[in-house]
């Protein structure tokens, strides 16, 4: 593990500045285990005296990783149950050094587990840790962690893309070579607490979104949208239970995107017509789930301002439909985007904020073959998941190069493993069914 050593920046300001809405969500839970998120990605047969200078030159790059998160002393003295102050402090890199994780002989993802569950934490100094592992033929894999207030997935990607390129693997965009073919980063990128401070200098929301937003807690009785269907006992947190499944190959996802461009509508609303369709199956209702939708749109004339930053570039919408026709459901998704074009901690200001339910649902979708930041195919990277307890489902539907997947994550209570496997496999079943997948195996739900 690369250990970096930071110090206050010098003329920093004493108090820091504002955390973003989601940060201070986050933050505010406090220290706890599985807060973090990582990426692991093959790097090539280097000394790790030049992959320590290349995280540096990374970290020299982004400035999200020269910032802490810290609690506002006067908040430890207000009421319990008080929202907690969270601040953005400023730092520098002193130095570094390679520490020896493990003894070797136990898994390498248990290891890398526990060391990140402490060293990525919300107020660490700093949250963040580069591993690097040697496999018995030789080969180096390295795995970049970090707390959730400083990333998200997209971000993941940069951080590996930067590290590669400084190592000479792929291609990047202003990656300039110096003497003796080493590549230089180009200067810094925008950070993510100028994103913070440019959201707070937008317009509020006009006063239809308000309103909107009024209706959808209405609709929820003051509380987000939650699953629909029962999950037992989630009065307090459960072990999670993470499921996988391979949905469609690369032929599957391209026979439903000829679906879709027939039906007049893009991928993703002809998945909501199959989600609404189960829970109409289901005896569920209407389709009503919490929509993370990413909040990196730069300004009229720099549309990729924040493409390369690092940072938690996503806000929250709310997804709501009830009717299987695609252009109804492209309507609905439309209406979901333009919900999170604006600031959320204003809009639920009447609420205390996003209240944290019990049972919440929220859908994500990442299609990664349309995101601006790709990895060379020879570094196979993969996500690293944290473990936690839960008390909500998560769906993931993500696309790649080699097809479609579907990842949930709910409570490990025998209700939540019927409901939401039932679930699971209907929203498959329906995906294949559009893609005209006749011949497909069981869906195989892995853990």
């Amino acid at each position: 593990m690369f250990e970096t050593t930071v110090a206050p920046a010098p003329g920093a300001h004493p108090d820091g500045h504002a955390a973003s809405f989601d940060q201070a969500r986050h933050a505010g839970a406090g220290s706890r285990p599985g807060s973090w998120l990582a990426v692991a990605f093959a790097v090539p047969p280097v000394g790790l005296g030049r992959i320590g200078d290349a995280w540096r030159k990374v970290i020299d790059r982004h400035g999200t990783l020269r910032t802490v998160l810290r609690e506002d002393a006067a908040t430890r003295t207000t009421p319990p149950g008080s929202p907690r102050l969270i601040r953005t402090h400023d730092i520098v890199v002193t130095g570094g050094q390679w520490r020896r994780v493990g003894d070797g002989s136990a898994d390498p993802r248990g290891v890398l587990r526990e060391l990140f569950d402490v060293a990525c934490d919300p107020f660490g100094t700093p949250s963040y840790r580069l591993t690097v592992t040697t496999h018995e033929d030789g080969t180096r894999t390295a795995v970049i962690g970090l707390d959730h207030s400083h990333g998200d997935a997209w971000s993941l990607l940069v951080l590996a893309r930067d590290m590669l390129a400084v190592l000479g693997v792929g291609e990047h965009e202003g990656v300039d070579l110096v003497d003796g073919g080493v590549p230089e980063m180009p200067a810094s990128v925008p950070s993510f607490a100028d994103h913070t401070r440019d959201l707070e200098r937008r317009p509020t929301a006009p006063t239809e979104v308000r309103n909107r937003w009024a209706r959808i807690m209405a609709d929820g009785d003051g509380v987000m949208p939650r699953f629909p269907l029962s999950l037992g006992d989630v009065s307090s947190p459960r072990d999670e239970v993470v499921e996988v499944v391979d949905v469609l190959d690369t032929d599957g996802v391209a026979a439903l995107e000829r679906a879709a461009q027939d039906a007049g509508v893009r991928l993703l609303p002809l998945a909501v017509s199959v989600l609404v369709g189960v829970n109409h199956r289901m005896d569920a209702g209407a389709l009503r789930a919490v929509f993370p939708v990413h909040s990196r749109r730069g300004p009229d004339g720099d549309r990729r301002r924040w493409a390369d930053s690092v940072g938690w570039f996503i806000t929250n919408s709310v997804l709501e439909c009830d009717s299987a026709d695609p252009l109804e459901c492209d309507a609905a998704v439309s209406d979901a985007i333009g919900l999170g074009a604006y600031p959320l901690e204003p809009l639920l200001r009447p609420w205390g904020g996003m209240p944290q339910t019990p049972g919440m649902f929220a859908l994500s979708w990442l299609d990664n073959r349309r995101l601006p930041v790709q990895l060379p195919a020879e570094a196979q990277p993969q996500h690293v998941s944290a473990w936690i307890r839960t008390d909500g489902v998560m769906a993931w539907f993500v696309l790649n190069n080699d097809g479609m997947r579907l990842r949930v994550r709910y409570p490990q209570t025998p209700e939540a493993c019927q409901t939401v496997g039932t679930w699971s496999q209907l929203v498959t079943e329906g995906l294949r069914e559009i893609a005209g997948v006749q011949d497909a195996e069981p869906v195989d739900m892995v853990s």
